[in-house]
């Protein structure tokens, strides 16, 4: 039997997340994210009763592969361990949300946000199986995370690759911004012990498949007959982008 939900109120991840967000400008955020937010925070503080608890559908090989509780791909992404937990990822996700949501349309994004979701959360276990394998230990197999973290990742690598050729800071070192979300993938293994390494890992695969891999020309063509609108990205992820800079169409983009 799932396990009862508790009100959690508004604690101090909470309120800080919602000063934030009122620096930043309720009216700036793009409906989409403010949306994804608002969800993530009401189902965190007991608003939004879903009928189990939050470990009840965290990820997890076993439970999906062999118990075929496929509904973990999807509802682990949403839920947080704790108020900062959600407060940081939140955060974060407010700004490349509010990139990308903008650059793309909030249609598209709707899309490409759920495709980004569940690839996250289908990488996670394909990592898990390739553990257990190589390591020949089961425990990644049971390894159970919950979070945003992960598509979190996937959109950080997204964003760098619409803009490539700058630098970002990370625990105060510069690095050119490609490199930014493998450099935080290290560091939060090493100085947050309880983060899944697996969790951001499957992210970044994600985002570097959709940016540099026919992946996401699919997901982007596949978006785009849905909603009727073309995906127009800054910088293209393709060759063919980088053929036509050669032959002088520097403003043609590629979707």
């Amino acid at each position: 039997m799932p396990r009862r939900r508790n009100n959690r109120g508004l604690e101090l991840g909470v309120l800080l997340l919602i000063s934030e967000m009122m620096n930043v400008g309720i009216t700036t955020i793009p409906r989409v994210t403010f949306l994804t937010i608002l969800g993530q925070v009401l189902l965190y503080i007991g608003i939004i009763k879903p009928p189990w608890d939050k470990w009840d559908v965290c990820i997890s090989s076993e439970k999906v592969l062999n118990h075929r509780e496929y509904k973990r791909l999807i509802f682990s992404v949403f839920e947080h361990g704790d108020d900062m937990h959600l407060y940081y990822n939140m955060i974060s996700y407010m700004v490349k949300g509010r990139t990308l949501e903008n650059r793309y349309g909030s249609s598209n994004y709707t899309f490409f946000l759920a495709v980004i979701s569940l690839a996250t959360s289908i990488m996670y276990i394909f990592l898990a199986k390739c553990g257990a394998f190589i390591f020949d230990n089961p425990f990644y197999l049971q390894q159970c995370a919950i979070g945003f973290s992960g598509v979190i990742f996937a959109l950080k690598v997204v964003t760098s690759g619409e803009e490539p050729f700058g630098n970002a800071s990370v625990g105060g070192f510069v690095v050119p911004t490609r490199l930014a979300a493998w450099l935080e993938l290290i560091m939060i293994h090493i100085l947050v012990p309880g983060a899944s390494f697996m969790g951001h890992l499957a992210g970044i695969l994600v985002g570097v498949l959709y940016c540099y891999t026919p992946f996401g020309y699919l997901t982007d063509s596949i978006i785009s007959s849905l909603t009727g609108d073309c995906f127009v990205h800054h910088r293209s992820f393709y060759k063919s982008y980088q053929r036509s800079q050669v032959n002088g169409y520097q403003n043609e983009y590629y979707f």
